[in-house]
């Protein structure tokens, strides 16, 4: 009990006391908040890029999913894969330095594109909340699945940030049928079905609930690419009627300055989503911390080049007269590879 308190008023604290840093541009003193991000970190493999990321001292680090490779049925291999990542001096490091939060796609969920009929669903969540130091009072542990919201507290504007399960609840997706363009992965196709789901309906009218409340930036954490065109790989693309459901949940509820954040494909870019419900859509995909993929699928929405290297991302928030939010992608060198600015009165529904 005194650990578990220990750790949630260390979190609080964290979380509260991070407040945004005051940069000098030209003659004007503008304060700016860092959110960083990645996916898809092998507990096999050293982790280098966490060092890179602390030294760009984010406020606050949001793990995407994949966040180990887990891959069993065996709860006691699973644990056992969390303390090698535990164990490493560059995890220690950005977990003393920065508050971290996290959600999981299929390989820290347990199996390769598992989904609502993974049988040990419970049993790894338990694992996965204990490992994230979860407060046992948090409402994480009374409702299914991992989904959870939270505001992040001292930022210079009010911002919301919603972590998405797109695991516990996701029916099975459509597999291709093989054959014809194989140089991409071509496991999945659109389904047709209108009762597919990828979050469940419960996830869905929690949400909803979300998204009502008032907030300046929104950012919506989800496993898998939802902004992208290519419907190879596990995505929202390939559940066509849960995306739409998103953008007209966003559209009904006048949710302002929503941008997400995806991981899963082993490579980064930033898609715009130019679409007939809300205003452009960000997505910004930031993966891996070890991993790569040897060939990048197109994508139309796409802006900029991709990164098929190491990479982790950066939103930075600076407040002036207009408040901005730039878009980064660097490497385990600190370098960046994308970079894009916009004004957050862009993602408005009254602008």
């Amino acid at each position: 009990m005194k650990k578990e308190l220990a750790w949630l008023l260390t979190l609080s604290i964290l979380i509260s006391a991070c407040s945004g840093k005051i940069i000098q541009k030209g003659d004007k003193a503008i304060e700016r908040y860092t959110i960083g991000f990645g996916s898809c970190g092998k507990q096999t493999k050293a982790q280098p890029i966490l060092n890179v990321v602390v030294d760009n001292a984010p406020n606050v680090f949001i793990y995407l999913g994949d966040n180990i490779y887990g891959d069993t049925r065996d709860m006691e291999e699973l644990q056992q894969k969390y303390d090698q990542l535990a164990a490493k001096p560059e995890f220690q490091r950005l977990k003393k330095t920065t508050p971290i939060l996290a959600t999981w796609d299929d390989h820290d969920f347990g199996e390769n594109d598992a989904g609502r009929y993974y049988p040990f669903k419970e049993a790894s969540k338990e694992i996965f909340l204990n490992f994230w130091n979860e407060p046992k009072r948090s409402e994480r542990w009374k409702h299914a699945g991992v989904y959870h919201a939270l505001r992040l507290k001292d930022a210079p504007i009010d911002i919301q940030v919603i972590l998405l399960d797109t695991r516990t609840f996701r029916d099975d997706l459509t597999e291709r049928v093989k054959g014809g363009n194989t140089v991409y992965k071509n496991d999945y196709q659109p389904t047709l079905s209108p009762d597919s789901t990828f979050l469940g309906a419960e996830q869905w009218a929690w949400l909803e609930t979300k998204l009502e409340e008032k907030a300046d930036l929104r950012i919506i954490a989800s496993s898998n690419q939802f902004a992208h065109t290519y419907n190879g790989w596990e995505s929202w693309n390939n559940v066509p009627q849960e995306r739409k459901k998103m953008l007209q949940l966003i559209q009904k509820t006048k949710a302002n300055g929503v941008v997400f954040l995806s991981g899963d494909v082993h490579w980064g870019e930033l898609s715009k989503y130019e679409n007939e419900y809300t205003y452009p859509i960000y997505d910004i995909t930031s993966s891996g911390l070890t991993q790569s993929w040897h060939e990048i699928e197109p994508n139309a929405n796409r802006i900029g080049l991709p990164i098929r290297k190491n990479n982790f991302g950066l939103i930075e928030i600076e407040t002036q007269q207009r408040t901005t939010l730039t878009f980064k992608l660097k490497n385990k060198k600190n370098l960046i590879a994308v970079e894009h600015r916009i004004y957050l009165s862009e993602l408005d529904f009254n602008k």
